[in-house]
């Protein structure tokens, strides 16, 4: 049985942190938000700065689950270094970044090459049918890595994956013989972890940088999409620093420069401004 209770979080947005992007199951139906975390189905709403809990998760949970031991204040005091972020910072007051389970973001960014938001959802919907455990009527577990690399490509396939079919059941096929430890990207620093998931078939440097951020504590990451490289060359492709560097890998080194620890927070900040605005006026 679930039950209900409230917390009272300091600077946090619900609908900015589920809707920005990084996680992908989650649903919202009016000022509700219904998702699928580990074995648990969460309902989750906003009143004004308190938060609404339908679930059996204890409230630490979510505590960690929503980064709300991140000091938000000093993160925005760190990353704050012009116009751009400034504006968007208090536009989007009160996002998080969400420590999600690392082998279901790891899947999960796998699956988010060249698609876009709707599709990658589907994706991870049909995965979890076929291969999860159904928690509630119409909702589903991820499917563990030994189940995915014993999976029949045939009935992967089902779940329109294309091209990444493969590589998903070859990362499976690591992680569920140990020869990928998930746990030791943890104790890497960020640089040696990023090279060992860029040694999966199907991870360049976006995907990699996604997963370390959401799931592995890199706050360095600094993933760059075409939304981020955009950014980049309308607002800051004068800066020094890309005369002599403007490929996508430098743009993710300039980042990192730029903004500091916690560039992973300007970029996502950055990233949802743009999804939803475009480009902005700053003057």
């Amino acid at each position: 049985m679930s039950w209900t209770y409230r917390l009272k979080p300091e600077i946090f947005d619900l609908n900015y942190t589920l809707d920005c992007g990084q996680v992908f199951r989650w649903a919202r139906d009016g000022d509700w938000w219904t998702g699928v975390v580990g074995d648990q189905v969460l309902r989750l709403s906003q009143d004004n700065e308190q938060l609404i809990v339908d679930s059996k998760l204890q409230p630490e949970f979510l505590s960690r689950y929503f980064r709300l031991d991140d000091n938000l204040l000093s993160i925005y005091e760190s990353i704050n270094r012009d116009l751009l972020i400034d504006r968007s910072i208090r536009k989007y007051w009160g996002l998080r970044l969400i420590r999600q389970n690392p082998w279901e973001c790891l899947i999960s960014y796998m699956l988010a090459t060249a698609s876009s938001i709707s599709t990658i959802q589907k994706r991870i919907s049909l995965l979890s049918q076929f291969f999860g455990q159904e928690l509630e009527p119409g909702y589903f577990s991820f499917p563990d890595p030994e189940t995915l690399a014993n999976a029949d490509p045939a009935e992967l396939d089902k779940c329109k994956l294309g091209f990444r079919t493969q590589n998903i059941k070859a990362a499976a096929e690591e992680v569920a013989s140990g020869e990928l430890d998930l746990d030791v990207l943890f104790r890497l620093e960020y640089r040696y972890a990023r090279e060992r998931l860029m040694r999966l078939r199907g991870i360049g440097e976006k995907v990699a940088d996604c997963v370390l951020l959401f799931a592995f504590e890199k706050m360095e990451s600094f993933p760059v999409d075409t939304h981020v490289r955009q950014i980049i060359q309308h607002y800051h492709i004068d800066d020094s620093y890309f005369e002599t560097c403007k490929n996508m890998s430098c743009m993710g080194d300039w980042g990192r420069e730029y903004f500091g620890h916690y560039c992973g927070y300007a970029q996502e900040y950055l990233y949802y401004q743009k999804r939803v605005e475009g480009f902005v006026q700053l003057y």
